[in-house]
């Protein structure tokens, strides 16, 4: 249910035909937005359409090639950041532009106009401390970014804004890397800013269930162009698809045979550290078999990373065994396992699976390398890499001025998309998922979920990790619970209630997990 509506005031923020281009797209086209103090407004769309170009001009951050901006009805420019966050304007970007190597206190303290001088650590953790407590949240100060959880960082990214005299914040996907408790926990305390100190949020999303939950208001984007403007009380979820896609989706469902074919993968009591040097992993023992799909559910943090890249060679292994096709693997290097069907999707697709500055045909080349199919003698065959790289577009949609685009350039959803059609181009026996759809909008995450389902009845034997408990419940034949580097049990997709589950990714009811 979404809060009461806000009585119409004058914007204290407005943006009026902002239109900006980049090489070969048009990624805003006269947009119109208007944000009333006090409110929280949603922005909604699919990757791709314009949400953060538009919050970027209104930080600052580009400058639009069209239109103007108006803050509490006067025209302004802004050059720089600087000069948003001086007009009481902050910004939480998707990706956190935090150092994690240095404290809270000192992330909070970086770059604020006080810390031109001679920066009092003491005096400032006293005024960050009040800035806390008179908001009703704390975080530890003394702490180091690394040891955060995601909520905490992304507290830290709020307290930081609000440190530098934020009143209107912009969130852009702040829940996209967070739990489900951690999400309840932010938007409670959004709601508190805004009901109990004014304080106006301008929140970029795709995920409905929020839209509904919190906002007053909703502007929809599509393809650069605002489609909608309701209240969210006169809002639908169902109408706002058809406003993000301009159609109804038509979600595919699970049609597979009962009938899996032969055993694949062996894992026996696999075991291994964190980045920290810390069992992260503890006696993980499983089987897949061709055409089965095998969802392991956990809150980040639980061993998932650390069995995904162990399974796909990028981490060594401290005890136990892992079998792929009969033959032990477990030492091999992730090119040698790549060589004998094994394909990895990770949940970084920009910080692993991808090279921002690169272009999709390099991008591309990146798992066809090492092909002889693609090698010319002792080059790596452009024109086929070329080909190869079109037909991926094609194949999986890939919105994109061109195959010679940089990675950068494209949206989240569809780098996630030229990703998985990268690596299922190889027709792998095992899939590797980690986090394939999260912060996708409704359309990638149903395209990807597809294409998984795809892949199974070709044979492949996929390995799902997600902290989605739907997706893997609609996904799975088995479901794996994890909770601090083990297992909770194998169940049987029949037996798989969400309740259960989501009891043992939070601990409870764990219970040891014999071999399947």
């Amino acid at each position: 249910m979404s809060p009461p509506d806000l009585a119409p005031t004058e914007p204290i923020l407005a943006a009026r035909g902002i239109t900006k281009r980049f090489p070969g797209v048009l990624a805003l086209d006269h947009v119109d937005l208007e944000i009333q103090a006090g409110e929280i407004h949603a922005v909604l769309g699919q990757n791709g359409a314009g949400k953060t170009t538009l919050m970027n001009i209104l930080f600052g951050l580009l400058q639009p090639d069209e239109g103007a901006l108006y803050l509490r009805e006067q025209r302004i420019r802004f050059r720089s950041p600087h000069d948003a966050l001086a007009r009481g304007i902050g910004m939480v970007h998707q990706t956190r532009r935090l150092v994690s190597a240095h404290t809270v206190l000192e992330n909070i303290a970086l770059g604020h106009p006080r810390t031109r001088g001679f920066l009092n650590l003491r005096s400032t953790r006293l005024e960050v401390e009040a800035l806390g407590n008179r908001y009703g949240f704390t975080v530890p100060l003394g702490a180091r970014v690394w040891q955060l959880s995601e909520g905490e960082r992304q507290w830290v990214e709020i307290l930081k804004a609000l440190y530098r005299g934020a009143e209107i914040l912009i969130l852009d996907e702040p829940t996209a890397a967070l739990t489900p408790p951690e999400v309840k926990t932010l938007l409670a305390g959004l709601q508190t800013l805004v009901r109990d100190h004014g304080v106006t949020v301008l929140l970029v999303t795709h995920k409905l269930p929020i839209v509904m939950a919190v906002s007053h208001r909703v502007t929809v984007l599509r393809s650069g162009r605002v489609v909608a403007r309701l209240r969210t009380a006169d809002a639908a979820e169902e109408s706002l698809v058809q406003h993000m896609i301009g159609r109804d989706i038509a979600f595919r469902t699970m049609n597979r045979s009962a009938e899996m074919g032969r055993p694949l993968l062996q894992v026996e009591q696999l075991s291994a550290f964190n980045d920290k040097g810390l069992l992260a992993l503890r006696g993980v023992s499983f089987s897949l078999r061709e055409g089965e799909v095998l969802g392991v559910a956990g809150v980040t943090g639980n061993g998932q990373e650390e069995l995904a890249q162990v399974l796909a060679g990028l981490r060594p292994a401290a005890s136990g065994r892992v079998r792929l096709d009969g033959r032990d693997v477990t030492r091999l290097s992730p090119l040698q396992r790549w060589r004998m069907g094994v394909g990895y999707i990770p949940a970084e697709r920009i910080e692993v699976a991808s090279i921002a500055t690169f272009s999709l045909v390099e991008n591309t080349a990146l798992n066809y390398h090492f092909d002889p199919a693609f090698i010319r003698r002792g080059l790596l065959d452009n024109a086929g890499l070329e080909q190869l790289t079109q037909r991926i577009v094609t194949t999986y949609n890939v919105k994109a001025p061109s195959q010679y685009a940089r990675a950068q350039h494209l949206s989240g959803g569809n780098l996630q998309k030229l990703i998985l059609g990268r690596v299922l181009s190889r027709n792998p026996r095992l899939l590797i998922a980690h986090l394939p759809t999260q912060g996708l909008d409704v359309e990638a995450a149903a395209f990807v979920r597809a294409t998984l389902v795809e892949a199974t009845a070709e044979g492949a034997a996929v390995l799902l990790i997600s902290e989605d408990l739907d997706e893997i419940l609609s996904l799975s034949d088995w479901v794996a619970p994890i909770y601090e580097g083990r297992f909770g049990a194998i169940i049987p997709r029949a037996e798989a209630g969400a309740e259960t589950v989501g009891a043992m990714m939070a601990g409870v009811g764990m219970k040891e997990a014999g071999v399947r």
